[in-house]
């Protein structure tokens, strides 16, 4: 057991809690015009010692702040703490009378907003940096309502993406001799399959076959930012209920011991900080539990995710009346709609071969306005060097599954020869690096929309 790691975690509990005690016996009725007097204030200090202080007193502030007062505040952080117009004006002129090092350093400095400034003031506080975390989840949930908040957000992801870069994570395995505060923490970030109770839990992480692994930083202590879940198996998964379950599946096989596996098996990766939205982990996360699996267990020669497919149901429904579909192929995107179509065979083969290769289509081909793939996972898998592998049929029965992706399931192939040209080639054209299988499940797509007959 780590344990200086341990105490890390015990001493950012203790820190946090008292400052949360401290939080609930203020008391204070603020509204957002004593905060905003806070900040200036902040930013005016000029010493160590007094700004931490004060650092402290405005986040203690904005804990206090009722929920409705939220937006005026961040309004205000807008208009009060934003780049000065006058500032910017000379500093340009400067520059472009002299256009050396110096006066570029000084317009550098007057374009940036006031608020970034109090932002890096604000983290001098303990439990600074997890406070502005949560901040920035509260912005989060106003933008919708508030656009114009926007150039706020880009400020915080600005600074967290150097705050939270990779030189900064501690990257942990957990198991079932994690400290049962994080444990909690597991049960209530899983994101993609939802963990049921402390024995669901346990079935994931202390059978031999499991391994689990997450990004921590020193700064927020034990709050995991993202977490993955593996299954060790002979064979590649195609489906995620035996996994939950810990059964074998017929496709593939658990293994009573790690040395009989060849596949490591990624069936869940959980964001656990909404605060952090944008800021990239999963595909530093990924590659370096490839790293620690190979080092373990050298004999692992595949390793592939057991994806869900979100958005997918959606997709197909939205096909419905195309009518560059055959008939049939309508036909049978109206029986996903009868309950229970999954259970019955006959039915589910005969949407089978019309969905299979729809669902090839709707990953390698249909994209966004950044012309990336249209689906959230794949554009997460496949920016981080992955191959499109293969699409599983009623890899997921559960009524989430078949609600979002049909009951379908992805493979996406991590290999590790292949990851910098897949990534490459996605950044730079969108390219989509898809199995032979994949491919010809894409070129089945392309017939059904010619009206030819899918086989």
């Amino acid at each position: 057991m780590n344990m200086t790691f341990l105490q890390e975690l015990f001493n950012n509990i203790t820190r946090r809690d008292a400052l949360r005690r401290r939080r609930r016996r203020s008391g204070e009725s603020l509204d957002h015009e004593d905060l905003a007097a806070a900040c200036h204030a902040l930013l005016a200090s000029d010493g160590e010692a007094s700004s931490i202080a004060l650092a402290s007193r405005a986040l203690d502030m904005y804990e206090c702040l009722a929920e409705e007062q939220r937006p005026a505040f961040f309004a205000r952080l807008g208009a009060e703490f934003a780049a000065e117009p006058a500032t910017i004006d000379a500093a340009y002129a400067a520059y472009r009378e002299s256009r050396d090092n110096a006066t570029l350093e000084a317009l550098f400095e007057a374009c940036e907003p006031r608020r970034q400034e109090l932002f890096r003031r604000l983290n001098l506080a303990s439990d600074g940096t997890y406070s502005l975390v949560r901040m920035r989840e509260h912005l989060l949930g106003l933008l919708r309502e508030h656009p114009e908040l926007a150039a706020i957000d880009s400020d915080f992801a600005h600074l967290f993406g150097s705050w939270f870069n990779r030189g900064f994570l501690m990257l942990k395995r957990i198991d079932w001799n994690t400290p049962a505060s994080i444990l909690e923490k597991i049960i209530r970030y899983e994101a993609v399959h939802e963990i049921r109770d402390w024995d669901d839990l346990r079935r994931r992480l202390d059978a031999r076959d499991r391994r689990c692994f997450a990004f921590f930083h020193p700064a927020i202590g034990d709050e995991p930012l993202i977490f993955v879940e593996v299954a060790l198996c002979k064979g590649l998964p195609a489906r995620i209920q035996p996994i939950l379950a810990g059964e074998e599946s017929g496709e593939e096989s658990r293994v009573e011991e790690p040395e009989e596996a060849d596949t490591a098996a990624f069936f869940g990766i959980s964001n656990c900080q909404v605060g952090l939205r944008g800021i990239s982990f999963g595909n530093f996360l990924i590659k370096q539990v490839v790293q620690e699996l190979k080092q373990e267990l050298p004999q692992l020669k595949h390793f592939v995710t057991l994806s869900p497919v979100p958005g997918l149901a959606q997709w197909l429904a939205e096909r419905r009346n195309d009518a560059s579909l055959p008939a049939a192929t309508r036909e049978a995107l109206a029986s996903l709609e009868e309950p229970g179509w999954h259970r019955d065979s006959e039915l589910s083969e005969a949407l089978k071969a019309r969905l299979r290769p729809l669902a090839a289509r709707y990953l390698a081909e249909e994209k966004n306005a950044r012309g990336l793939p249209l689906n959230p996972v794949a554009r997460f898998h496949l920016g981080n060097g992955a191959e499109l592998h293969r699409i599983n049929w009623l890899g997921d029965v559960s009524a989430k599954g078949l609600e979002q992706g049909a009951g379908l399931m992805v493979n996406y192939l991590y290999v590790l020869s292949d990851i910098e040209r897949n990534h490459e080639n996605y950044t730079a054209h969108g390219a989509v690096a898809c199995s032979s299988e994949v491919k010809d499940l894409v070129r089945k797509a392309r017939k059904q929309a010619k009206g030819e007959t899918s086989k």
